[in-house]
């Protein structure tokens, strides 16, 4: 299992290596089809020279193009020496397996993700020896999916999204949809993407958010005896009803904290006086992008 956040950024290319494959057209790249994945050692050591080593490492074959090396990459913020670092590894693996190799940069901010899109050359003003284009995913190029039934249809890109989405506001929307997705999972799927998820996210507060969605959220189908389902599901009542709406208000109180929106004492107690689901539900949409807790009532 992963161990950290920034191992959960590209492990998930390991849990599901297909997941590249569809997560680039949705940012925009498209990339031929694979019809074959193959894991390979991520150690790029010679003999004599300095330790190297990638994050993530496949071969994939395509009907289309033949067969290339994914050389997928986690990056936290930019660092100049990663360009030497990515270049050695592509001329290595070309020279090793004698096959194209490319290289996919995974980030959680957009500052980042700009600077690693940058293309790195290598020779003088004069003369170009080497250019490498790194292809990027992060925040500003993979779209938010903020829907629990698209989220439902590719939980493993669902996840991936909310790391990517990690330190933008749009993050609670993501995680609500994410929550509902999980939930509603089959036992073990829903369990290892929960806790994929947790390990990922690495920020307290948005850990601290995640697992409050996960200790509230009620499947919309019943009777499937899984453990989360079991100790959601304990009333069918008012109760229940109540007890929802207690969560949803604290949900939407966490998010105004983790974006910092100030929230005076009547308006908290407005929000955690309300019981009805709509409403809440109406004013957990606007938290995600309001600037001040009062716009949660605009049109009220």
């Amino acid at each position: 299992m992963v161990s950290s956040p920034h191992e959960a950024m590209h492990q998930i290319f390991r849990e599901d290596p297909g997941l590249f494959a569809r997560a680039l057209p949705r940012a925009g790249i498209p990339f031929p089809e694979p019809v074959a994945i193959e894991h390979l050692d991520t150690d790029l050591t010679e003999i004599r020279p300095l330790a190297r080593r990638v994050d993530t490492l496949l071969r994939v074959d395509t009907a289309e193009e033949g067969s290339f090396l994914l050389v997928v990459e986690a990056q936290g913020k930019p660092d100049p020496d990663k360009w030497n670092s990515w270049t050695y590894y592509l001329a290595h693996l070309y020279a090793k397996y004698a096959l194209p190799p490319i290289l996919l940069v995974v980030c959680k901010e957009k500052a980042t993700e700009a600077w690693a899109a940058e293309p790195i050359r290598v020779g003088l003003s004069v003369h170009t020896s080497m250019m490498v284009f790194p292809l990027v995913l992060g925040p500003g190029n993979v779209p938010a999916v903020t829907d629990p039934d698209q989220a439902a249809e590719d939980l493993p890109l669902a996840v991936f999204t909310a790391l990517a989405h990690a330190k933008d506001p749009v993050l609670p929307a993501i995680l609500d949809a994410l929550a509902a997705a999980v939930v509603n999972a089959d036992g073990e799927a829903g369990k290892r993407w929960a806790e994929f998820t947790e390990i990922g996210l690495g920020d307290t507060r948005a850990r601290a958010l995640w697992r409050h969605l996960m200790a509230t959220y009620t499947p919309r189908f019943p009777g499937s005896g899984t453990l989360i389902e079991e100790t959601l599901i304990e009333g069918e009542t008012r109760g229940r009803a109540e007890g929802r709406a207690e969560g949803r208000a604290e949900d939407i109180l966490r998010i105004l904290d983790l974006r910092g929106v100030e929230v005076a004492e009547a308006e908290r107690d407005r929000i955690t006086d309300c019981g009805d689901l709509a409403t809440l539900g109406t004013w957990f949409d606007r938290a995600v992008t309001a600037t001040s807790a009062q716009e949660l009532f605009a049109d009220e």
